[in-house]
């Protein structure tokens, strides 16, 4: 059997990917909740703000490490797999990773220690200087990846010479047509699936009656984020979907599982789309409700795969569906949404059993959803890596082998099965131990008004409590 390095190297890439976005989509919106939890410790001095954050900042932290991981592995095969990609475009999309690098990844870098060790070694001010400087890291990461990533599929500011892309307007390749749109969407997936996590985990701490007052603080304030994020989200979608039928139409059409296209278009629920007939079994649709959406006009024109040369045509069997499921969470975050809504109004919001039942097993909802998003885009712009442009079957490296790109796909199943099973594994620890309830109890023999002191103890030192006078 002949084993087909182009295809294995997009499962490669893809496998990676997939589990590399999961890291970033929760921690960019942990990040700046644990910058608004270091705000609310220092404005208020409340203890409970700073227990809150200590606990979700080693949550942070873990993830943070394994997304880093993730992500080094990744930009390795750029080489290995896609040299020709590299070598093409190098001149455009590698200047945008390397912003992110000195960006982004160096301010995270930097204050990630501050963040972690610096507690009661350094003033309040400046851990809280650490929280939002590593928030902001995590956002400006997204802004670059996503600028290089938008790019791809709009591509702008460039003209080709001898074969490779060379930048004539940076502004015009940063802010790129899709850029600004992808951006708003995928932010605002990364904070509502952060919202999902930390609500789940709050509604399961008050199932089992554990860390009350964490659990009524981190539920709140999480749904409160949904509520106001997830009718936000479908308008973003909306507008997201018109500049896709702008610049990618035969991605429309394969989401849409559109063959013939044209007014009236129907929006279709349910079908099996079969690209060897050029048709739909199984279709169930309701009539113009795609034109209404796509156009907003009820006889509004929509494009049709059968527009597009075959070998121009996304494959619609898997977007049509990742797109189904991507919307149905949407829909499923809006009804948990006002359910929190009307359950907060009747003063009921922590004394539902039912609901928190819900919370906790929408705690991956977020993820799926940004996963079935990842697939409808990439997917959806197939065959091109470069929408209009590039290849994918002309962007891999021509001397990879099949045998080769097998045995690094398997190398890397075993490798982060172990590693991210691990380090799942641990995390699952750390949550089920959960926050400190109370504060540390002041010593009974310390002088009026003396303050606990930490520091490092020697290896040969005995736990001590140590204890100093103000101003000592």
């Amino acid at each position: 059997m002949d084993l087909d390095p182009l295809m294995l190297s997009r499962i490669q890439f893809a496998f990676t990917i997939s589990f590399h976005i999961l890291f970033p989509s929760f921690t960019v919106g942990l990040a700046c909740w644990i910058a608004l939890l270091e705000a609310l410790w220092v404005g208020t001095g409340k203890w409970i703000y700073r227990s809150l954050s200590e606990f979700w900042t080693k949550i942070f932290a873990l993830s943070f490490g394994l997304g880093v991981v993730s992500g080094i592995v990744m930009s390795y095969q750029f080489g290995t797999n896609w040299s020709r990609w590299s070598d093409t475009v190098g001149n455009v999309l590698g200047p945008l990773i390397q912003y992110e690098v000195v960006t982004a990844f160096f301010l995270e870098a930097a204050f990630l220690g501050i963040l972690l060790f610096g507690r009661d070694r350094v003033p309040r001010g400046i851990h809280l200087m650490a929280a939002c400087l590593v928030a902001l890291g995590t956002v400006l990461s997204s802004f670059w990846i996503l600028s290089a990533n938008s790019w791809m599929h709009t591509p702008a500011g460039f003209e080709i010479r001898d074969g490779r892309y060379f930048v004539t307007d940076w502004w015009r390749v940063v802010f790129n047509p899709s850029f600004p749109y992808r951006l708003a969407h995928m932010l605002t997936a990364m904070f509502l699936t952060t919202s999902f996590v930390v609500a789940g985990i709050s509604a399961w701490y008050l199932l089992k009656h554990k860390h009350h007052e964490h659990a009524r603080l981190g539920l709140g304030m999480a749904l409160g984020m949904v509520t106001l994020l997830a009718p936000l989200q479908i308008v973003i979608g909306d507008l997201h979907g018109l500049n896709t039928l702008e610049h990618q139409p035969a991605k429309i059409a394969a989401m849409e599982g559109s063959w013939e296209g044209g007014p009236r278009a129907p929006l279709i629920l349910f079908a099996i789309p079969d690209p060897a007939t050029e048709s739909n079994r199984w279709e169930v649709g309701i009539d113009g409700l795609s034109s209404l959406i796509l156009t907003h006009d009820l006889n509004g024109s929509v494009p049709g795969l059968k527009q597009f040369p075959p070998d121009e045509r996304p494959d619609p069997r898997l977007i049509f569906w990742t797109f189904r499921l991507m919307v149905g969470i949407g829909l499923l975050m809006l009804t948990v949404a006002v359910i929190h809504l009307v359950l907060r109004l009747r003063g009921r919001l922590y004394s539902t059993p039912w609901f928190h039942r819900i919370l906790v097993g929408c705690m991956p909802v977020g993820f799926v959803a940004i996963l079935a998003g990842w697939f409808t885009t990439e997917v959806g712009r197939q065959p091109w890596v470069v929408y209009g442009h590039l290849r994918t079957a002309d962007a891999v490296t021509p001397a990879l082998t099949g045998e080769a790109a097998l045995a690094s796909l398997l190398t890397f199943v075993v490798a982060y099965t172990i590693i991210y099973g691990a380090g799942t594994f641990y995390l699952i620890r750390l949550l089920g131990i959960g926050p400190a309830d109370r504060p540390p109890l002041p010593d009974p023999l310390a002088p009026e008004g003396a303050q606990w002191i930490k520091r490092p103890m020697a290896a040969t030192e005995e736990p001590a409590r140590i204890i100093a006078k103000p101003g000592e």
